[in-house]
Parts: C-alpha cells; sequence; structure tokens
C-alpha cells in the first residue's frame, strides 16, 4: 500500500468515528423522547416515575455531549419537567406526572429541531 492510500483510509476512518460521535449524541435525546414519551401514557405514577427517570438519564447524557447541535436550554426546561414527573409519580399524582413527562418531550423535540444559541459576536478592535 502507498503511503497516499493509507492517508486517505485514515482520513476517512476518522471522519467515520466523528460522525458516530454526532450520531450517539442524538441518539441519547431521541431515547429521552421516548422514555418521556412511555411516561406520559403510563397507567399509573410508579411506571410514569421510572420512564422519566430513565429519559432524564439520556437526557443528562444528551446535554453533556460537546458535540451535538441540540439547543442546551430546550434540554435543560425538559429535565427541570422529568424532574417534576419523577416527583409527582413517586407522590402518586399520576395526571400531574404524565403532564410533566409530555411537556418534557416537547422541550426535547424543540431542542432537536432549534439550532443551538450561537455566541455572541465579538466586538471589532478598529
Amino acid at each position: 500500500m502507498s503511503v497516499k492510500t493509507m492517508t486517505f483510509f485514515t482520513g476517512i476512518m476518522i471522519m467515520i468515528l466523528f460522525s458516530l460521535s454526532a450520531m450517539a449524541s442524538e441518539s441519547h435525546l431521541v431515547h429521552a423522547i421516548k422514555h418521556a414519551e412511555a411516561a406520559a401514557a403510563a397507567a399509573d405514577g410508579k411506571a410514569a416515575a421510572e420512564h422519566a427517570e430513565k429519559a432524564k438519564t439520556h437526557a443528562i447524557d444528551a446535554k453533556n455531549d460537546k458535540t451535538s447541535k441540540s439547543d442546551p436550554k430546550h434540554i435543560d426546561d425538559g429535565i427541570k419537567c422529568l424532574d417534576d414527573a419523577i416527583k409527582e409519580g413517586k407522590g402518586g399524582n399520576t395526571e400531574a406526572a404524565k403532564k410533566a413527562a409530555a411537556d418534557a418531550v416537547n422541550h426535547f423535540k424543540q431542542a432537536v429541531s432549534a439550532p443551538a444559541p450561537a455566541s455572541a459576536p465579538k466586538q471589532s478592535s478598529y
């Protein structure tokens, strides 16, 4: 194999690695949405709280991924809703837990569709 061929394949492998990393972060948010949807459709408060806890774990993983293009504010808002869902579900208030989980789903879907906020432009030193 020539050096050019090896360099080409190494470059391809690096691009694949970065692509997989980006897909993993979106995957966490997708899993968070699925568990939050299950919490919103749960038959009782205990099941809602269990799914909300799983959704929260995935949402935190998605938030901590620095390569994600998801909006972190909506992820934070969704996590707060999941905290409410967990609290209400464990307290036996099924309807409030389901409502909070549905609110989390809405925030997570907005996080996926909304681009992450850009940093403020730097002032020119002219």
